[in-house]
């Protein structure tokens, strides 16, 4: 009898989408699934959040990635969420779907350390009511930590057409990318304010890594952003 070869060790990848369909939760992480899936992980796809209240399942899992937006988190979903953090499991996603998920949950926004707060958009008297009011041309421009890191490295900055996310956050990130909003004569600010854009978190074992440029597929399919994305879902994985 011939010995076979040994199975390559798999991983396993949990997607959780849902929440506002302006930010394509199905389509959006349908780009990446096959990208996962050729890397080597085994993907179980979740509508809700409730799967993190069930222990057993996410006791395997080595990758979350989250596209759920201005959703609401149970308490005991939320605590499963971040104990699988802190065991170990990566935690990813982008723009709303990670950082503008949960607002009813404090220690939700603690965890992920951004969160969305606005996306200033053209002169009002330009706005038609669809999303396209707040897509202004901005610049994503990397730190010096972004030259060395995995996630960023050899990507200069760049230039979208699309939201801008002005980012409430904490200094416990460590920020790759930001992106400063500029003053308009409409704006109520009156100075420059800088936000992150792309950044990774270390909670307990777990990694986490979030980028705030992602706001449809369109944006997803730049190569900058996809290139980002990709290679920070395999960072943050266990």
């Amino acid at each position: 009898m011939t010995d076979q070869p040994p199975h390559p060790m798999t991983k396993t990848a949990l997607v959780v989408r849902g929440g506002w369909d302006g930010h394509q939760p199905v389509e959006a992480t349908e780009l990446f699934i096959p990208f996962l899936e050729q890397n080597g992980f085994t993907v179980r796809v979740e509508e809700s959040p409730a799967v993190y209240a069930d222990s057993d399942a996410m006791a395997g899992v080595d990758l979350i990635v989250q596209a759920n937006t201005m959703n609401t988190i149970e308490k005991e979903e939320f605590e499963g969420l971040r104990e699988a953090v802190e065991s170990g499991t990566g935690l990813a996603g982008w723009h709303g779907g990670i950082a503008d998920s949960y607002r009813n949950n404090s220690d939700y926004l603690q965890l992920i350390g951004g969160q969305f707060a606005s996306h200033p958009g053209k002169h009002p008297d330009e706005r038609t009511g669809e999303q396209s009011d707040n897509y202004m041309p901005h610049r994503i421009e990397m730190t010096a930590a972004a030259a060395e890191h995995p996630i960023t490295q050899g990507i200069s900055d760049f230039e979208l057409v699309t939201e801008q996310y002005w980012v409430l956050h904490d200094d416990y990130n460590d920020v790759l990318a930001t992106t400063t909003q500029a003053v308009r004569p409409w704006d109520p600010w009156n100075r420059p304010v800088t936000s992150p854009a792309i950044w990774t978190r270390q909670w307990g074992a777990g990694r986490i890594f979030v980028s705030t440029p992602g706001h449809r597929v369109e944006i997803l399919q730049d190569t900058n952003v996809r290139t980002i994305i990709e290679r920070g879902l395999l960072w943050a994985a266990r």
